[in-house]
């Protein structure tokens, strides 16, 4: 199992920030719950990952 193994699963994502001054992205799948809190910094730092992922997946094909 890797990035390109495509996967029939149903999941709920939900991203924003928490009270404590955390940015907080929240998966929720079959039943099970994944919170997952970041620094600011380091949520800008995975920001700019999904802004380069997504330019790269445009060249795709």
């Amino acid at each position: 199992m890797g990035i390109n193994t495509e996967r029939d699963v149903e999941a709920n994502m939900q991203i924003g920030p928490t009270d404590q001054g955390m940015v907080r992205i929240f998966i929720e799948a079959g039943g099970v719950e994944i919170p997952m809190d970041f620094d600011p910094e380091e949520a800008e730092e995975i920001a700019d990952e999904l802004r380069a992922a997504a330019q790269a997946a445009r060249t795709v094909k």
